[in-house]
């Protein structure tokens, strides 16, 4: 079975430009998503009030040999073409793996150490399990094991998207990006 690949590419938008890059890659994300081998993207906006103009762009494919189609194809040089105008400098381009994709920040140069990544994504599913066991666990007895566990994990993995892992990041993050190079964080994803 192949994983997907996960990239973070940073941009610097110069200053007045921000509306029509946004414009931009919008419709070149719907571009992409039909004619070329990506599987989503996601724009990360500087916090509305920042002084920041740097934007993190997300982008999944469902393979190394995706990724490597996309950016050599016609749909991303004609694009490139056409942002440099909006854009201070090249782009800086990192590819993610395992747990670097759900701490992904592109604020920084590096990710954090993946024992740092294990030990705050351990500290988050424990308490999650543990809510999860003691609400619903008694309601799922008698479901059968599959599904029991499908719906224990569904509802951790739900918990730890949307409630868990947005504060429990955000509360360690001084601890996290310690041993990382750091290049203005101005923004965290979630």
């Amino acid at each position: 079975m192949t994983q997907q690949v996960h990239v973070a590419v940073t941009r610097t938008v110069k200053p007045g430009c921000e509306e029509e890059f946004e414009t931009s890659i919008r419709t070149f994300f719907a571009n992409a998503l039909k004619d070329s081998p990506t599987s989503g993207a996601l724009l990360l906006m500087p916090f509305p009030g920042s002084y920041s103009r740097t934007y993190g762009i997300l982008r999944s494919f469902p393979t190394e040999k995706d990724r490597q189609a996309f950016y050599q194809s016609d749909l991303f040089h004609k694009w490139e073409e056409a942002v440099k105008p909006l854009v201070e400098g090249d782009y800086a381009r990192q590819n993610l793996h395992g747990l670097e994709a759900f701490f992904a920040n592109p604020a920084l140069v590096r990710h954090p150490p993946r024992w740092k990544m294990a030990i705050v994504t351990w500290a988050g599913v424990w308490p999650a399990v543990y809510v999860v066991s003691l609400l619903i666990g008694s309601r799922l007895v008698g479901l059968g094991n599959w599904f029991a566990t499908g719906v224990a994990t569904f509802l951790v993995v739900v918990i730890l998207t949307w409630g868990v892992m947005p504060v429990l990041t955000r509360l360690v993050r001084p601890w996290l990006t310690s041993s990382t190079e750091r290049w203005r964080a101005h923004t965290w994803i979630w």
